[in-house]
């Protein structure tokens, strides 16, 4: 897969060209930690910025050398947030933000739990949605999940590739692809 990056923006790709794997980025995982994860990453993979509790300068630190690492490695880069500096490919919007207006410039993506999320995201001219939780997750722990079939419900009203996240793993990819998953996003599977 040629990566879609050029300079600071992305093109308009087709589905088939954005990434299936993605990495989502956690204030629980230590930074080292963090950046080899990312640095392990196959080139034309994702990662989504988060690390919405860090302080100001710390959150643009760590946003710099995750830039850093996704130049170096062909990763597309989604800043979540208000992410001083330059880099990212797109902004990537959480559930409660994606009535927001679009951004002109680059990939949008946004956080989907529920029916009326998607339909917002999709308002809101997301490119790409992260459909979650599909399964239990250590980050969310206790918390209620989609499971494969309230997935594939939301999956069969999107109007954009959905990634699945929450809980993933490869194994579980596979089973969530035929029921139309266009890839998937983890932290704990990948850091």
């Amino acid at each position: 897969m040629r990566a879609a990056i050029e300079g600071d923006m992305l093109r308009r790709q087709p589905p088939s060209s954005l990434p299936r794997l993605w990495l989502f980025t956690d204030e629980r995982v230590e930074e080292a930690h963090l950046l080899r994860a990312i640095a392990r990453l196959p080139r034309g993979a994702g990662v989504v910025f988060r690390h919405y509790g860090l302080e100001r300068e710390a959150r643009r630190d760590l946003f710099d050398k995750v830039v850093t690492l996704a130049r170096r490695h062909g990763l597309l880069l989604l800043a979540a947030g208000d992410v001083p500096g330059r880099g990212a490919h797109g902004v990537h919007r959480p559930a409660h933000a994606a009535t927001r207006r679009k951004v002109l410039l680059g990939l949008v993506s946004a956080a989907v739990h529920d029916m009326r999320q998607l339909a917002a995201a999709y308002r809101a001219g997301a490119d790409i949605v992260f459909i979650s939780p599909v399964f239990p997750t250590r980050s969310h722990p206790g918390g209620q999940t989609l499971g494969p079939m309230h997935f594939a419900t939301l999956t069969r009203r999107a109007r954009c590739p959905v990634i699945a996240l929450g809980g993933m793993t490869p194994a579980r990819f596979r089973r969530l692809k035929p029921l139309g998953a266009h890839g998937w996003a983890a932290i704990d599977a990948l850091c």
